[in-house]
């Protein structure tokens, strides 16, 4: 029982490494960290934006989990702002949360982003100061730890369950996002409607009409989509219709 469910566990992540889908042994200092061109010209476009964007995580651990960040523009700003969780900057004694003018959709060295969800025009210019808030009221900005949490996709739940209005679903494979804050077993959803239970983020359930069925096992989700169906699968991510 206990070789078929670490198979279970491991069977994506093996899968996007032998594929080749997920490199492995790539060097930072040479990884692409190019912008995908996903989004427009700060300058071209003066309504305002709040995007959620994911990309693989860097070498092995991109087998098994993604990495999330936020990127905003306030209307007829001519740049983004990007906020992230970046554990390195514990080395220098700064905070973990990095928010600063940059491309919004960089490679996250050498993984291709995908946005995950956006709000734009009229409704993101009302919501920006919340989002700005919810960022600097951040629980864990000395605290970092890759597994099970809090990590980078730990802040962008928090930044999302803070502002519910936002209506962004992460995706399962953003391990850290099922550890909940101040040490609660019981919270709404990230995408504001539905609930989640969790134990320090390594066993879990979630249901919500966004998410779905999530069931959380050391940091691993396995799940259902029923909103647009698909199968929700450890490393691999969502088997089914686009999200």
């Amino acid at each position: 029982m206990l070789l078929v469910f670490l198979l279970a566990l491991l069977a994506g992540p093996c899968w996007l490494m032998l594929s080749g889908t997920v490199s492995v042994g790539s060097d930072w200092r040479t990884a692409k960290r190019d912008g995908a061109g996903l989004a427009p010209p700060a300058g071209a476009t003066p309504e305002a934006a709040i995007q959620l964007y994911a990309a693989r995580a860097f070498n092995w651990y991109g087998a098994f989990a993604v990495h999330t960040w936020l990127a905003v523009k306030a209307p007829r700003a001519e740049h983004y702002v990007v906020h992230q969780v970046l554990g390195w900057n514990l080395y220098g004694g700064h905070s973990v949360v990095d928010s600063r003018p940059d491309l919004p959709d960089r490679y996250w060295y050498d993984a291709a982003p995908e946005i995950v969800a956006e709000v734009r025009g009229a409704p993101a210019e009302a919501l920006l100061p919340q989002v700005e808030d919810a960022v600097a009221r951040y629980p864990y900005g000395h605290h970092y730890r890759r597994w099970p949490g809090p990590n980078s996709n730990t802040f962008t739940a928090f930044v999302a369950r803070t502002v519910p209005e936002l209506g962004f679903a992460l995706p399962s494979t953003a391990i850290g996002k099922d550890y909940l804050p101040g040490g609660a077993l019981l919270l709404p959803a990230p995408s504001g409607r539905g609930w989640q239970f969790s134990l320090g983020g390594l066993v879990g359930i979630l249901l919500a009409p966004r998410e779905g069925l999530e069931v959380n096992v050391l940091g691993a989700v396995f799940g259902l989509d029923f909103k647009r169906p698909a199968l929700k699968l450890p490393g691999i991510g969502r088997l089914g219709l686009r999200s």
